[in-house]
């Protein structure tokens, strides 16, 4: 019987080798999370250091942020708020405009959850692991597209349409993409036919489901590539940021070219190259 029960022992540990950890009890107490995965199982990472944006950091886009602030400030009022869907240029403050609503309304009862493209079917999961408490939470999905056969859409679709298992008032989705609509189209798809080559019968009905996505959201936010004024603007604001007293006296005409060629050389006049081309910059002049 001993040798029975330590053989058993000897299997117990084996097999707990393979398995993965327990995840961690939800640190409530924290601003932010992650939605992690472990196996099938899936939880709330806390987040403990945060990359905080300061609102006035964010330059040039006056007309996004007053729409996504008023949003958020709404939101958090417990006034009617819409999902947001903000698309265009790389680099120009999308996702860093959703973290700055993070930094100002924190205090407030704001929360932010970050959850990947991949684990969006999750969403039913997280919805009802939040619904029932007191703080606000956004669900920011960063870079957000669908490739030709990927299902995951459906749950963000029930989600965002506010299904009976999925609605709750303390949960807004914003989500970023470098295109406006989320699913791709393909010009063979606009073909008046009604059969498809797999055999569905109504092919343009599932064409509708696939495109309509977007129109779930309830406010649509653009954003634009940056001209080389403001481009240099930003570059300018950053350098002073990340320097300080020190280069007040600067003139404007001794990074200006060199900005520029920077831009030129990685194809992108965005607010993330300028921040990028400050350090650099920076770093070179100021720094032994």
């Amino acid at each position: 019987m001993k040798e029975l029960y330590q053989l058993a022992k000897r299997v117990l540990k084996q097999v707990s080798a393979w398995l993965p950890p327990v995840p961690s009890e939800t640190d409530w107490n924290v601003l932010a999370y992650k939605w992690r995965k472990q196996g099938s199982q899936g939880y709330l990472q806390s987040i403990k250091n945060i990359s905080e944006i300061d609102l006035n950091d964010l330059h040039h886009i006056e007309r996004q942020k007053t729409i996504i602030d008023n949003n958020t400030k709404q939101f958090i009022e417990g006034k009617p708020a819409n999902n947001v869907l903000m698309t265009g240029a790389r680099g120009t403050g999308k996702s860093s405009l959703v973290r700055s609503m993070l930094g100002k309304y924190s205090d407030n009862g704001l929360r932010l959850i970050e959850i990947d493209k991949s684990d969006l079917s999750d969403l039913p999961i997280i919805v009802d692991i939040v619904s029932g408490r007191s703080e606000k939470y956004i669900l920011f999905c960063d870079d957000l597209s669908f490739e030709n056969g990927e299902v995951s859409y459906k749950a963000l679709k029930s989600v965002l349409d506010g299904s009976i298992s999925a609605k709750s008032d303390n949960i807004l989705i914003y989500a970023t993409s470098n295109r406006r609509h989320l699913i791709p189209e393909y010009f063979y798809e606009n073909l008046q036919s009604s059969k498809d080559h797999d055999g569905e019968i109504h092919p343009g009905e599932t064409i509708e489901e696939k495109t309509s996505l977007s129109e779930r959201f309830g406010l649509w936010v653009s954003f634009h590539p940056f001209n080389q004024d403001f481009y240099l603007d930003i570059v300018k604001h950053w350098i002073n940021e990340i320097q300080g007293d020190s280069v007040k006296n600067i003139d404007f005409m001794d990074f200006r070219n060199e900005a520029i060629q920077w831009a030129i050389e990685r194809g992108s006049r965005s607010g993330r190259i300028a921040q990028q081309f400050a350090r650099y910059w920076v770093s070179k002049n100021f720094t032994s």
